[in-house]
Parts: structure tokens; sequence; C-alpha cells
């Protein structure tokens, strides 16, 4: 599974990636609950962890907004909050289940397995941008007739920018949804990456896709005549 672990204290954070690592998940870690927002309506995972006590959106506004814009993404609440109010709270604003700190690794990792029972998030079939296409079920990406051949990391960066088609999305944005936010990549590595994916998608011909907006970030879109 692809996990989101949206969780302010970074220790916390660390033993959930590493454990959630060691039985074979693929982690990204938010530190507060805009960055969790913004990585859960941009990229798809299997399953959030969402700490309720958040600094900027807490917890239950996070999952509010995301149920809101018809996100089923299933919903690990977390907390030290253990009042009946407060559960019932979580459960109502669309959370699937509700664990209170502290709490067994060994529980977590059931109660997450449990919630993301209900099969595979809905996706478009196909993300397309110009004649630029990308399967996210089979995660086939093609130019027109040509298929193109990504690495994870390229295959994420494009996935990414193709859900926000039209939209400058900031550097730290997508090392943070790549990488995870207590990664140390630099600037550098992220427009190695998007310099790699450019060469494998644009190539020699066609119109320039991605596009480079000075001191922000990225855009795919059509490049302007």
């Amino acid at each position: 599974m692809q996990v989101l672990v949206v969780e302010d204290e970074r220790r916390m954070a660390e033993l959930l990636k590493q454990g959630l690592e060691e039985e074979g998940h693929s982690v990204v870690l938010a530190g507060n609950g805009r960055d969790g927002l913004a990585m859960a309506e941009t990229h798809p995972f299997d399953a959030i962890v969402l700490d309720v006590m958040l600094p900027g959106i807490d917890g239950f506004s996070v999952a509010r907004k995301l149920r809101a814009a018809r996100n089923q993404t299933p919903i690990l609440m977390l907390t030290a909050r253990d009042t009946i109010g407060d559960m019932v709270e979580g459960l109502n604003l669309g959370a699937d289940d509700y664990l209170v700190k502290p709490f067994s690794f060994e529980v977590l990792v059931a109660r997450l397995r449990a919630v993301s029972r209900r099969g595979p998030i809905p996706q478009p079939v196909t993300l397309r941008v110009e004649d630029l296409t990308l399967n996210p079920a089979t995660r086939d990406v093609t130019r027109g007739d040509r298929r193109i051949s990504l690495t994870r990391t390229e295959y994420s960066l494009l996935e990414l920018l193709m859900r926000r088609a039209g939209r400058v999305v900031p550097r730290e944005s997508l090392i943070e949804a790549v990488w995870g936010f207590d990664s140390d990549v630099r600037n550098n590595t992220l427009d190695a990456f998007i310099r790699l994916v450019r060469e494998k998608v644009e190539g020699a011909a066609g119109p320039k896709l991605i596009q480079t907006v000075r001191g922000v970030g990225y855009c795919l879109r059509k490049e302007e005549a």
C-alpha cells in the first residue's frame, strides 16, 4: 500500500514511516494539515493515517475537506483525545477508524489493513494533456503512438503534474509529495528529475508541455505560441 502519514510530531512520524516500510508499505509524510490535504488531493494514496491535533488545519478539517471533495481514501485517525464526542465527530466527518495514543503498532497495522479492504480508490481511467496520456491503473504512459518508460520517481512527478494540469505546482509541494516532508532533497535534485522527465516525454518533436515557472515551480500545459 501507499500510505500518507499526516503527523506533526517528528519522532512519531519517523517511527510510523520506519515501521510501515518494514511491513512492505510505501510511506509519504506530511508535517501539518495543509501539506497533508494538498498531498491527499493530488496523489492517489491507498490509505491515510491522520493525526487530529495538527498545526494550520486540524485533522477533523482535513477529513471534512477530503470527503466534501469526494475523496474516498480510507482514513485512520490518530489522537490523544479519547472522549466519545471526539471519536464520534471524527467518524461522522468521514474517518473510517479511530486510534487513541498511545497505541500498539501491531494494532495500528491491523486497523490500517482493515480500513483499506474496501478496495482500490476509484481513479480516472486515463489522464490526458494534449497527446500525452497516463493510465493510473496500469501506469502506462504514452505520447501519441510512442510508449514512454519512466522510473518510479519520474512517474510520480509526471502523475502529480498531470493531475494538476494547467496549475502551477510549487517546488516544495513536488518535493514533499514525491520524497516526503522530512527528506533532504534539494531543488537541484528536483530540477534534475524534471529534466529527465522532459527528455522522455517531450523529445525533440511536438509541443513542449512541462513549463518552468521561475521562482515558483512547474506546470504541465501546452507551450504558448
